[in-house]
């Protein structure tokens, strides 16, 4: 039976580094973390996921600036938002919540944003530097899994890992951190052929396709190290991820649970990236 990696526990852990350093970088240098965030129209998730942001910055003692648009607002009048704030030394990350209205072109946006201000790390200058291995921040998810297989103990060189997910925000970045971490990584997706085989292949597998449990107890291989990004509303309002708990719990040797295992980690990822943007925005190393 495996063990439960409580992304809740681990991402506390984060957040109180975040905190401690914060602290000290405000005494020692009377430098104040900010990060502003800016939310367009009323996406209902979005408007929790930006909320539960601006608790943690409250949490980790950064100062947070809220910009709620109306869904009506232009590409134009977002684009002169973010030069505003890429000018802005209060703030050291810039946050767009995606998904932005239709009417806007989200990669414009990204790609408006200061690749030093960039705390998601979707700048394509950020991406080309994780590719290279010679990054300032990560995507907040994939450094928050490595975190969490960091936390199991696990020595991730030599090992087969397995990625099932190729988008640019988990799979892609993912699988070049495992990668850097001397792991050996297949990425698999929706056109792999044979996906069971490969799966249990995996000493590290990492699910993040968007199918509520789409992978069960069969695909897993024995003592296998699984990481769950997937979170899935079911018919009945239960939340579960890409993988099938009850199953894969059984021939695992660590799993995270949904709720609570890598979701956690995503937002005390963005505090850290924003702490590190600080400090180089300072000079400080």
């Amino acid at each position: 039976m495996a063990q439960i990696i409580d992304g809740k526990a681990v991402s506390v852990a984060v957040k109180a580094e975040v905190a401690e350093e914060a602290a000290k970088l405000k005494e020692e240098k009377g430098l104040k973390v900010g990060l502003a965030v800016v939310i367009v129209g009323n996406n209902p998730a979005s408007r929790v996921y930006v909320n539960n942001k601006k608790k943690a910055c409250e949490a980790v003692g950064f100062q947070s600036f809220e910009y709620a648009l109306e869904e009506s607002t232009t590409q134009e009048q977002l684009l002169d938002l973010v030069n505003v704030l890429n000018r802005d030394d209060r703030v050291n990350g810039i946050l767009v919540q995606l998904p932005l209205p239709k009417h806007i072109d989200e990669k414009a946006i990204i790609n408006a944003i200061s690749p030093d201000k960039d705390v998601d790390a979707f700048h394509p200058v950020n991406v080309g530097r994780i590719m290279i291995g010679d990054y300032a921040f990560l995507p907040c998810t994939p450094a928050g899994v490595m975190r969490l297989i960091e936390s199991t103990g696990t020595d991730i060189t030599g090992k087969q890992c397995v990625v099932i997910g190729r988008s640019n925000i988990v799979g892609k970045p993912q699988a070049m951190l495992l990668l850097q971490k001397n792991g050996t990584v297949t990425i698999c997706h929706s056109k792999t052929k044979n996906l069971r085989e490969v799966c249990l292949g995996a000493d590290i597998l990492v699910v993040a396709i968007g199918k509520a449990n789409f992978v069960t107890g069969d695909m897993i291989k024995e003592g296998a190290v699984v990481i769950d990004v997937g979170m899935n509303r079911l018919d009945n309002g239960k939340l579960c991820g890409d993988v099938e708990f009850e199953s894969a719990e059984k021939k695992a040797s660590f799993i995270t649970p949904v709720p609570g295992g890598v979701g956690p980690m995503t937002i005390a990822m963005l505090m850290k990236n924003t702490l590190t943007a600080a400090k180089q925005q300072a000079g400080i190393e």
